[in-house]
């Protein structure tokens, strides 16, 4: 009897043995299965080309993916470089709801408060509500996973669950530890790499886009005006007697009128209009969706407001003027031209511009409308 009672404790130790093991199979299957998930992300961000792409790869995953309900990114933005860099793109940040900027870390910190790990319990509309957007209902569960680089936080990938049990607070991190590490150094990465392209493209002393930049985006947005047949407006801008400035207030005045035209110009213009210097004291921009009335309009207030500026130089003001010629290009009054070259639309400004020098300067000349 004795023997038998053993034999049977033998056989329900073997068949809770085999229940636990199959149980660690399965677990085993189920955490490699998430793995090969995060890689396959973690591979699609460092293959994106642009700071761009990382974001929409970061914010959008497939949903089949991980089937998270709800996902945010905050970034820390102090000097709004990263969004200049996405409105320089084209970007609509009005359109993605779901990436924040900070311009003080301490909004970030505060969701970390006790240390640098991800966090993940109950949703609170008190600590997180700013996260997630209002235009769907609140998740049940979240998962806050602070992106760190050298020690200090330059964002947070925000996740939420409708189930409350998705996120639950004790679950191992050890996936979003990692995901979150790849996600900040690839934004570092691409920021970085931004900063580079710009510098071969920004003119150092205005801090504007330089000539090689202006050439590039000329041709893709002539280009783009033709397939969407939207009129493109240029400007070509060039201060008035700029020689005089520097030889009656020295060079170092000459470079301070230069930056601060460049300021009042970056005032005048949208994300998504293109300013650059164009060489010595000669500015250019292009005006997207811009007609020539508006165009017009645009350069009457720049005018306007550089000539009631007030400079200074060691306490000796003295005032500028700018003349400014437009063209506009209409391929919507030529459906069937493609032959215009940006080339032409500059030349056509610059013809309008000597027109305005002629005439007396401090004034806003224009071509019309060029079909092609």
């Amino acid at each position: 009897m004795l023997k038998t009672f053993k034999n049977q404790n033998t056989q329900a130790e073997i068949v809770s043995l085999r229940h636990q093991l199959d149980d660690l199979v399965q677990q085993a299957r189920h955490n490699e299965r998430k793995l090969r998930r995060f890689q396959s992300l973690e591979l699609r961000l460092i293959g994106v080309n642009s700071l761009f792409e990382l974001i929409q790869a970061v914010i959008y995953p497939e949903y089949a993916t991980f089937k998270w309900d709800t996902i945010s990114l905050l970034l820390f933005d102090p000097e709004y470089e990263i969004q200049r860099i996405l409105a320089e793109e084209g970007v609509d940040l009005q359109q993605h709801q779901t990436l924040m900027f900070a311009t003080n870390v301490s909004m970030i910190e505060s969701l970390y408060p006790l240390s640098l790990f991800p966090v993940l319990g109950s949703y609170s509309h008190e600590v997180q509500g700013s996260l997630f957007p209002v235009s769907r209902r609140s998740p049940a569960s979240v998962a806050l996973l602070p992106l760190v680089r050298h020690g200090k936080l330059i964002g947070s990938l925000n996740l939420g669950s409708d189930s409350a049990k998705r996120f639950a607070k004790g679950m191992r991190t050890d996936f979003f530890e990692h995901l979150a590490a790849v996600v900040a150094i690839c934004i570092e990465n691409a920021t970085n790499l931004e900063r580079l392209k710009r510098q071969g493209l920004m003119d150092s002393l205005t801090a504007t886009n330089n000539r090689r930049f202006f050439d590039q985006r000329l041709y893709e947005e002539v280009e783009s005006s033709k397939r969407s047949t939207d009129v493109l407006s240029c400007l070509l801008l060039d201060i008035d007697h700029f020689k005089q400035v520097n030889d009656s207030y020295g060079h170092q005045t000459g470079d301070k009128v230069l930056r601060d035209v460049a300021s009042m110009l970056r005032g005048h213009m949208r994300g998504s209009d293109v300013l650059s210097r164009y060489g010595g004291e000669e500015f250019a921009a292009l005006l997207s969706g811009t007609s020539e009335e508006k165009a017009v309009e645009v350069a009457e207030r720049i005018r306007s407001s550089i000539e009631h500026r007030c400079f200074d130089s060691n306490s000796k003001e003295f005032y500028i003027t700018i003349s400014i010629g437009v063209a506009t290009f209409n391929p919507g009054l030529n459906h069937g031209s493609k032959s215009l070259q940006g080339e032409d639309l500059i030349a056509r400004a610059d013809k309008a511009l000597y027109e305005a020098k002629k005439n007396g300067r401090n004034q806003v000349v224009s071509c019309g409308d060029v079909s092609g």
